[in-house]
């Protein structure tokens, strides 16, 4: 009996964790839609609802945090339990940095000078599509989807690169445009830092399901409004 409990609790975290997963997809994938439409009020509202993915958060540890204590798991549904403690933390990071790419539209007013370039659609799609791998897989226990998903982090990369290379050419040849240019390089710079997210995510379930430390990323700050 104690066994069936705990194996349901675990499928509803699991579960919670999946719909903490689709809000934090959904506002990035509408952070870079204002973005690219200069949508003040959608940026606005994304700033207001990151209370809520937070508030996810928050949840899905306390509920991890009863379940050890109360059920006092062992080995490998301890681990279980501690990955997905960590992946809602990982979430909820990539959850600041779609508020992060809101407070840019903001800063920038709605209306940025220079062009946002098809780069941040195709690293936005990407970031995405990973995450949702990511964290079908570590619900899904597929050690093999984890050990490659982090492969496509250079296609992320390969993006970003393209727009910081164009970014500072147009410094170049416009420095009256810096501001509005490091803004949109700080908005890339939170995709980027997106895609490692999912690589984390992978190295959390590879440990989860062998007990095997792998480290695929180094972590860089990314923007938060705040100096």
């Amino acid at each position: 009996m104690a066994r069936m409990f705990f194996t349901q609790e675990l499928q509803k975290l699991q579960d919670e964790l999946l719909l903490m997963g689709s809000h934090v997809i959904q506002a990035i994938r509408e952070a870079v839609a204002a973005l690219q439409q200069g949508d003040l009020e959608a940026a606005r509202r994304l700033i207001a609802g990151d209370r809520e993915i937070n508030r996810q958060k928050y949840h899905i540890e306390e509920r991890c945090l009863t379940l050890i204590a109360t059920q006092q798991p062992m080995a490998r549904d301890l681990r279980l339990l501690a990955a997905i403690l960590e992946i809602s933390t990982e979430l909820e990071r990539m959850g600041d940095y779609a508020k992060g790419i809101s407070k840019i539209v903001l800063f920038l007013n709605g209306r940025p000078t220079l062009e946002v370039r098809p780069e941040f659609q195709e690293m936005c799609e990407k970031v995405l599509e990973m995450l949702q791998r990511a964290l079908d897989a570590f619900v899904g226990q597929d050690l093999e989807a984890a050990q490659t998903i982090p492969q496509d982090d250079d296609e992320v990369d390969a993006c970003y690169n393209r727009l910081n290379r164009w970014l500072i050419d147009t410094i170049l040849a416009h420095p009256e445009r810096i501001d509005q240019a490091n803004y949109l390089s700080w908005a890339a710079h939170n995709l980027e830092r997106a895609g490692d997210r999912v690589t984390n995510i992978c190295e959390r379930t590879i440990y989860t399901l062998t007990g095997e430390f792998v480290e695929f990323d180094a972590e860089e700050p990314a923007f938060n409004g705040r100096s």
